[in-house]
């Protein structure tokens, strides 16, 4: 009996270290930075369906990570009705790319960048609108939406670089309509966005992100210098907003018919450091709500995603866009698809 004890203690003592240093682990990568070499690797030591690497400079404050996610939390009291579309007779294709299925639509295949300003809502809407533009008028009209102009001048739509409603954008578009507007000191359109862009990387010729806060232009009826159009005669309308319901059917339908659409989910620190495969939550606290452009689907490694196109440039994840789990509702990607059609 004593000799049993003897031994009994220790193996209490060790299972109690085994206990102390999981719950140190555990710890430490909660309170890792998230863009940071440890906690990059430990996400590929989880063996998911995705790779992390280096997208961003470690030296990065949070806050500036925080300041991108533009959706608000009240953002589904501001979705327009739901559009049902008739599911009999289609046939859903087992991959789909809106950037192959429309060749013809630059737009597309570009990747914007919101800069250090919680405007992916934003975002989101301008560049679908800029697609289904194009799309609708079989390529014969070729119109970027002004991210500039919805931000500053959609008072209803939220907050500007401190966050909006994805649904409230296609909502003004209808209502008010929209100019034209490229990115950051490329003088495209009647108003380009006027934030610029910072460096995500630690060589570069941007200026470094620094999670200032930016404030949001201001809402100017008039058109950059040079324009030679109107403010009022350059709107652009839609013709009607609508969501689309989580069902997979439902949002594929939408996207093979009328083009991408905006979507939203909720962000954790894990997906900043995403390079390629398909994405889902491993670890990291969450930082908060994010607008996307969903150009279509498919299948890798037998993991069924969504294809989306991010707004932090084309130097992030793959080439500016990513893979998401798909048909899970995961982080919400499929609750919040809103859209629009354009008056043309």
């Amino acid at each position: 009996m004593a000799l049993f004890g003897i031994v009994q203690i220790p193996v209490q003592n060790m299972l109690l270290k085994l206990l102390a240093s999981c719950l140190t682990l555990g710890t430490i990568y909660a309170e890792l930075h998230p863009v940071s070499d440890e906690f990059i690797h430990y996400i590929n030591q989880q063996n998911s369906t995705w790779t992390a690497g280096r997208n961003f400079n470690p030296h990065i404050p949070i806050a500036y990570f925080k300041g991108l996610m533009g959706v608000l939390p009240e953002h589904k009291d501001y979705l327009p009705p739901i559009h049902i579309h008739n599911l009999e007779n289609v046939k859903i294709p087992t991959s789909f790319d809106a950037r192959i299925q429309w060749p013809h639509c630059p737009t597309i295949k570009e990747i914007r960048d919101q800069g250090s300003c919680g405007s992916c809502w934003a975002f989101g809407a301008v560049e679908v609108m800029s697609d289904r533009v194009c799309i609708h008028t079989q390529g014969k009209t070729h119109f970027r939406f002004s991210s500039d102009d919805l931000i500053s001048c959609c008072y209803t739509c939220g907050m500007g670089c401190n966050g909006g409603f994805p649904g409230a954008a296609f909502n003004y578009w209808v209502r008010k309509g929209i100019v034209s507007g490229g990115s950051y000191n490329s003088h495209q359109g009647c108003r380009p966005y006027e934030i610029p862009p910072c460096e995500h990387h630690v060589n570069g010729t941007r200026p470094p992100c620094t999670g200032d806060d930016n404030k949001t232009p201001k809402c100017v009826h008039g058109c950059e210098s040079g324009y030679g159009i109107n403010y009022a005669e350059d709107k652009h309308f839609g013709s009607k907003s609508y969501s689309i319901s989580s069902r997979v059917e439902q949002i594929q339908t939408e996207i093979s018919t009328n083009g991408p659409v905006e979507g939203a989910f909720s962000v954790y620190a894990d997906f900043l450091n995403y390079k390629k495969g398909v994405y889902q939550h491993v670890s990291g606290g969450f930082l908060g709500g994010h607008a996307i452009r969903i150009l279509g689907w498919g299948i890798e490694k037998n993991v069924p995603y969504w294809l989306v196109a991010n707004s932090w440039n084309s130097d992030w994840g793959d080439k500016g866009t990513f893979k998401i789990l798909r048909g899970e509702d995961h982080l919400g990607i499929e609750s919040d698809i809103v859209a629009g059609l354009p008056k043309v």
